[in-house]
């Protein structure tokens, strides 16, 4: 299946962003408030400038404590982002993901970007297409 496939069947879902001058403690709050792990960077127009995540937060607060949280965005999040376009295979970029280890890439169109795809999203479409075979192979048994 492709990503266009996976899109197609979810609900529509707005992409949280932030501006890269924006302090961490803001993103932080923001994805507390949406229970979300990831944040779009952008400087706006749909421009991708970086995504910051979770996990980018506690590894600096690991690092240097809690004044890097009055630190600005940019100075902490993944500016050479990986992303994926909607005609790339699920497996493909679920590939892409595993061995990068990281959990959220952005799906890209013509004008920017569209949608932000979790692995979570990868593998739940992965587990659905094996059940439908599965289902079509025991009827196929049965019949």
């Amino acid at each position: 299946m492709y990503i266009k496939g996976l899109l197609d069947k979810r609900p529509s879902s707005s992409i949280m962003t932030i501006t890269p001058d924006q302090t961490i403690q803001d993103a932080a709050s923001i994805l507390s408030e949406n229970r979300i792990g990831v944040l779009v960077v952008s400087s706006g127009d749909n421009k991708l400038d970086g995504i910051l995540s979770e996990r980018d937060i506690v590894r600096e607060l690991g690092r240097r404590g809690a004044l890097v949280l009055q630190e600005s965005v940019s100075t902490i999040m993944t500016a050479n982002v990986q992303t994926c376009v909607p005609k790339d295979t699920a497996e493909s970029v679920l590939k892409t993901m595993t061995d990068g280890r990281f959990r959220h890439i952005p799906v890209m169109g013509d004008d920017g970007i569209v949608a932000m795809v979790s692995i979570g999203d990868l593998v739940k479409m992965r587990l659905d297409e094996i059940e439908s075979e599965n289902k079509s192979m025991l009827e196929m048994l049965h019949s």
